[in-house]
Formats: C-alpha cells, sequence, structure tokens
C-alpha cells in the first residue's frame, strides 16, 4: 500500500489487511519520522527545522536548538492522539503512532540534501531527492 503517513489511514487499512507498506513523504510533524525508522536524531546536534542552525553550532545554539525540541512531544502527541484512538479501536488492540508506523516495509524519502543536512538513515529509506524539480528549458 503506498501511502503518506502524515494522515496515517492508509497505514491503519494497510496494518488491518496484513499489506506491506511503502511510505512516500517529505517530513513529519514533530520528528515522528525519527522515533519511527530509530533513526538517531539527537537534539544537541542534529539542527532543528525553525532553529536556522548550520551543523555546526556553538553552544548556546546547541542550547536554543534543544529548547526548540521540546515542544515536539507535548504536540505531537496532542495532534496524533486521535488517530491512535482510531487505530486502536479499528484494530482492537493498543497501538501508539509508533507502532503504526515501525510497521512499514520501504520509506521513500524526499530529501535533497541541498536542503537538508545529512543524517544517519535506516536500511529501508530510500532518499528520492528532486522529485518536485521542474526541468528548465
Amino acid at each position: 500500500l503506498l501511502t503518506d503517513p502524515v494522515l496515517p489511514c492508509g497505514q491503519i487499512l494497510a496494518e488491518h489487511l496484513s499489506l506491506p507498506s511503502v511510505f512516500f513523504l517529505r517530513g513529519m510533524p514533530c520528528g515522528v519520522d525519527f522515533e519511527a525508522t530509530q533513526c538517531p536524531s539527537p537534539p544537541s546536534y542534529v539542527p532543528r527545522m525553525f532553529a536556522v542552525h548550520t551543523d555546526r553550532m556553538n553552544f548556546l545554539q546547541h542550547v536554543k536548538n534543544v529548547i526548540f525540541d521540546i515542544p515536539n512531544y507535548f504536540l505531537c502527541d496532542f495532534v496524533f492522539q486521535p488517530y491512535a484512538k482510531l487505530a486502536s479501536e479499528f484494530l482492537q488492540r493498543d497501538v501508539t503512532m509508533s507502532d503504526l508506523l515501525r510497521q512499514a516495509s520501504i520509506w521513500l524519502m524526499r530529501l535533497d540534501f541541498v536542503l537538508d543536512y545529512p543524517r544517519p538513515l535506516m536500511p529501508n529509506i530510500i532518499v528520492i531527492g528532486g522529485v518536485n524539480c521542474a526541468h528548465k528549458q
């Protein structure tokens, strides 16, 4: 099942039907993709989206980067709570958002290293950058 995991209804259906799932995405809010794929992403070293830092930071920038990451823990629980509840009711077992996303067979990530910093990736993550670029004549 080819789906975008930001709205996990496709993944809930794939889990129910025992189908392998392929995710096609640019990135997920709150770094849920890091958590689900178990990619290392320590907030003190990996630049966060709105912190506008590079991968070379001084001590105060590291602290700012960690502070920018703190609201993600609370915001993600609030945003994905209805989907976790829906999945738990539909699948008739307790399910978290991370449990659902861990079931993915392949992650097709639309990362472009011009815009994103290189990061460690798991073997089931395939980088397909440049998908949205138009050719100029």
